[in-house]
């Protein structure tokens, strides 16, 4: 095989190849390290590293590096079981050195003794727990919160429980963004002209065409913005009559008006004027 390197004619190309990726990755990287337990900027600094560094020393022509999302379970439960983020990167260190010693010792014959059946089996569960998570999420049932992968959640539910308890939550809103972002993910590589839109992946399609399904829903004060579900079993469980509830993203105002029903203080911030006085509208209904 003919060695690739750098050159001006390859550079439009390579510029367009990397943007697409870079679309995807960035995301991804975000995602994969909130889902872990770890900090955002852990997934940035992993998608570099595993871009860059990776990259520049492997003499590999064609690589994929960076935060998988199959380790997510395995990341969550080392950090959980460790007591520290702190303490989970020193462990990462040292597998890194071992690693490294067994790459230079040619161990790696030693994955034929994995047997195939087992590596695709952690993975098929850890899609279904993935999957099983997000729809309370894409239904608008927010109690048990984005990243959690555990059977029993820190609300003392199972996993099950919010499944069952979301179906009888359900929200307009969530489901209406829901609805779109999959049908914009599955259509759009099956129209010719938005396939040939090769600059444009579809993932970031669906998060911008979210965003602005929101911000719609907001502006024509339709309530469908956020559910009040999750807001009101926070106050009424973590508050009582009378007491005060502080919201430094107050938004349209949800927070304030289910705070005002259940009979608490409020006080709302929010540095658009639109949403100030759409807040104030909903607390004067």
């Amino acid at each position: 095989m003919k060695e690739k390197t750098f050159t001006i004619q390859n550079f439009k190309g390579d510029f367009a190849s990397g943007l697409v990726v870079f679309l995807v990755a960035l995301p991804l990287c975000l995602a994969i390290a909130v889902a872990s337990g770890a900090t955002p900027f852990a997934g940035i600094i992993a998608g570099i590293v595993g871009g860059l560094v990776v990259g520049f020393l492997s003499n590999s022509q064609l690589s994929v590096t960076g935060p998988a999302a199959g380790l997510t379970a395995i990341v969550l439960s080392a950090i959980t079981d460790l007591g520290a983020y702190d303490v989970f990167l020193v462990a990462v260190v040292i597998a890194g050195i071992i690693q490294l010693i067994m790459g230079f010792a040619k161990a790696g014959s030693l994955s034929n003794y994995f047997p195939t059946s087992v590596i695709e089996g952690m993975l098929t569960a850890i899609g279904i727990i993935i999957i099983l998570k997000q729809i309370p999420h894409a239904l608008g049932f927010d109690s048990d919160p984005e990243g959690d992968l555990d059977f029993i959640e820190p609300t003392g539910h199972t996993m099950i429980d919010t499944l069952i308890e979301s179906i009888n939550n359900i929200h307009a809103g969530a489901v209406i963004i829901s609805l779109v972002c999959l049908a914009i993910l599955i259509i759009w590589d099956k129209i010719a002209f938005l396939k040939k839109l090769k600059l444009v992946p579809a993932a970031l399609v669906a998060v911008v065409v979210g965003i602005l399904l929101n911000q719609i829903f907001i502006a024509t004060g339709s309530g469908l913005p956020y559910p009040e579900e999750f807001p009101y079993r926070c106050i009424k469980m973590h508050s009582y009559i009378g007491g005060l509830v502080v919201d430094p993203f107050n938004g349209s105002g949800t927070t304030t008006a289910v705070a005002k029903r259940l009979g608490r203080k409020y006080i709302g911030f929010d540095i658009t004027e639109e949403y100030c006085k759409l807040a104030e509208e909903r607390l004067n209904t």
